[in-house]
């Protein structure tokens, strides 16, 4: 089974003062370190911009299109485009898996309630095995709940949740980087 890591819309325009992430540092620090390992044995880093140019938000080549400069990307990285949360939908972001015969996704990024849950469940129903790095994805405080408790919410569907084909697991990011 080959992998590959996907980080999800850690652009600047998600990690302003206006709108504080939860534990982005933190967040920022793991995937590095696992974009690092998985370079070290050669699979793919694939990082995911939202390009929300359609309403005039996350406008390619603007700043806050841009990924985050404390993200460290390597010239060997995949960049992909998507426009809407689920990073399969309308992108080439299946057609690039199937080509490089990815079949197990490691996934990380913002936001938690949007984009990093849509593009897990567009995966879950093509069959894909996941695994979510359960600190490895953030998000904000909401309305009625603080991001802490959003990201803990999640981690907990995820990992109860009844696959398709491929599998679902929700694991540290320790346990995830001793295992690829």
């Amino acid at each position: 089974m080959k992998k590959a890591l996907l980080v999800i819309d850690m652009q600047k325009g998600s990690f302003t003062d206006e709108t504080p992430r939860f534990d982005s540092a933190g967040v920022v620090r793991r995937i590095n370190a696992l974009a690092q390992k998985f370079r070290a044995v050669d699979l793919p880093v694939i990082f995911i911009q939202h390009d929300g140019s359609k309403w005039n938000a996350f406008v390619p080549n603007t700043t806050e299109w841009e990924l985050l400069d404390e993200l460290d990307v390597n010239p060997t990285d995949l960049i992909m485009e998507k426009t809407a949360n689920d990073a399969f939908y309308n992108s080439k972001l299946e057609v690039k898996l199937r080509e490089l015969e990815i079949d197990n996704l490691v996934i990380t990024g913002c936001a938690t309630d949007f984009c990093v849950e849509a593009t897990i469940q567009s995966a879950l129903v093509k069959n894909y095995n996941i695994t979510v790095v359960n600190n490895g994805h953030t998000t904000g405080d909401r309305p009625h709940l603080k991001a802490e408790q959003v990201i803990e919410q999640y981690n907990w569907m995820w990992q109860n949740m009844i696959p398709t084909e491929g599998k679902i697991e929700v694991k540290g990011f320790e346990e995830v980087l001793l295992s690829i």
